[in-house]
């Protein structure tokens, strides 16, 4: 078996591969959406903090 035998895969390498890419984009996407979100909730903190510390 070569290894263009491994990535074609008896003709089913399109969606196989295209499966793992999918997959790949998906999670890769949710950490970022993470990231994202806990980046906004602390700054939504911090201002939140800095404006009680500024009224009392």
């Amino acid at each position: 078996m070569n290894s263009a035998d491994f990535f074609h895969m008896g003709g089913y390498g399109l969606y196989v591969w295209g499966s793992y890419g999918v997959a790949l984009a998906v999670l890769a996407l949710n950490v970022a959406l993470a990231h994202q979100h806990q980046r906004r909730v602390l700054r939504t903190i911090t201002r939140s903090a800095r404006r009680d510390r500024s009224c009392a």
